[in-house]
């Protein structure tokens, strides 16, 4: 029996294959509750491309199979339950460096990016914000 995919799932693969609201994507990604694996009395994240992404899953299911690749081999995976919105208002910015969230990325075809850009991030963790003064982004 299939699992029945969360409202987030939903909005995601509806952007990946190009239809859905991407303003409608974020509000969503920011109310819902995501699973965060941690490590270490911290979150789980990851460097690429010039960016820390703090990794999230959207439900067990997801993040099961995260854990299968990435997990401490025969014990359970410990994980935080946070609302995207701490994710990405209070957690991104306290990194002090270009940070985003990655969700489902042991998903295949079901992974989504949020980048730090306005409108996904604070305007003070984004990298195309102005910064004041000087007209540059961050």
């Amino acid at each position: 029996m299939e699992q029945a995919r969360t409202a987030l799932a939903e909005r995601i693969a509806e952007r990946r294959a190009g239809v859905g609201d991407p303003r409608a994507l974020v509000g969503e990604m920011r109310r819902s509750v995501l699973l965060v694996p941690s490590v270490g009395g911290g979150l789980w994240s990851a460097r690429s491309g010039g960016v820390r992404w703090v990794c999230a899953f959207t439900d067990e299911v997801a993040l099961a199979r995260f854990a299968l690749l990435h997990g401490p081999g025969d014990r359970p995976m410990d994980y935080a339950a946070l609302l995207g919105a701490r994710i990405v208002d209070e957690i991104v910015p306290g990194l002090d460096e270009p940070a985003g969230l990655a969700v489902d990325i042991a998903t295949e075809d079901g992974a989504m990016f949020f980048p730090p850009v306005t409108g996904v991030v604070p305007d003070t963790a984004a990298v195309d914000a102005e910064v004041e003064g000087d007209g540059r982004g961050r």
